[in-house]
């Protein structure tokens, strides 16, 4: 897709724990005349937003089927335990999923954490969300195993979290419909990935045919100066000094002012 095709504005979608404050203040400040819509999604919805074109670009959370979607994976979160503040879990540093045995685990329908087999006993009923599950912690009905952000997305004041070993980890990566790689994609990958505004390898860089041609026609006007620039003063078109040599040195130049007739202005030895 051409970018002349592109969206007026773009669009930007990201799933929950995912904060792009900095990359949209970038985005505002290089392409001002480009407004950056922000869609949250569900992680369950993200990828179907980019397909279905709400979105020109999304943050989302691994695994995502790459048929048809680019992916850039960003970072990996580190995996917590929510626990009420005056649980015995929140007394260590960290724990494991061995120490969750005999714990009721909450099991969200929209858990983000690929599991093998979920960790302690399961609750009688899975929350419909992550949200509603951390309601429950608050209630004393179970714990909850989670990435971090969203630990520190549904935080209260009555919870706590700590790092828990042996889980699952949530990554997070820049998509996009591989058929909609627009400048306007382009541009936000480059402010993702930290490139610089002249960049070499952003869009707005001269191409390298371009580059060529204009070196060509500066160095074809270069010659042609040269070819038609007057003799040097103090020369003759021949080539010889004014002094009628040619090829030797010429002769120094006293200088007043100085003892003895030394030369002014040589480097001086630094102490």
């Amino acid at each position: 897709m051409t970018g002349s095709e592109a969206s007026p504005s773009f669009r930007l979608a990201y799933v929950p724990g995912v904060t792009p404050a900095k990359w949209v203040r970038i985005w505002n400040e290089r392409l001002p005349d480009v407004p950056l819509a922000l869609l949250q999604v569900s992680a369950a919805e993200a990828a179907g937003e980019l397909r279905g074109e709400r979105a020109d670009a999304g943050f989302l959370r691994l695994p995502v089927d790459r048929t048809d979607l680019s992916a850039i994976p960003l970072y990996t979160e580190e995996t917590v335990v929510v626990v009420p503040k005056d649980h015995l879990v929140a007394a260590f540093e960290e724990v494991s999923v061995d120490d969750l045995a005999d714990e009721i685990v909450l099991h969200p329908l929209d858990d983000v954490l690929e599991w093998e087999r979920p960790p302690g006993r399961p609750a009688f009923e899975r929350p419909a969300t992550t949200e509603d599950a951390i309601e429950l912690v608050a209630a004393g009905i179970g714990l909850l195993v989670v990435p971090q952000s969203l630990a520190r997305l549904y935080h209260r004041r009555d919870l706590t979290y700590r790092p828990i070993t042996g889980t699952p980890q949530s990554r997070v990566a820049l998509s996009w419909r591989e058929d909609r790689t627009t400048d306007q994609v382009e541009d936000f990958i480059g402010i993702v990935r930290g490139r610089t505004v002249n960049s070499s390898r952003g869009r707005r860089a001269e191409p390298a045919e371009a580059k060529e041609k204009a070196s060509g026609a500066r160095g074809g006007a270069a010659r042609g100066k040269t070819a038609g620039a007057k003799p040097a003063a103090g020369k003759s078109a021949g080539g010889k000094s004014a002094a009628g040599r040619t090829g030797g040195r010429p002769a120094r130049r006293a200088t007043g002012g100085t003892k003895g007739g030394g030369r002014r202005g040589g480097p001086r030895r630094r102490s």
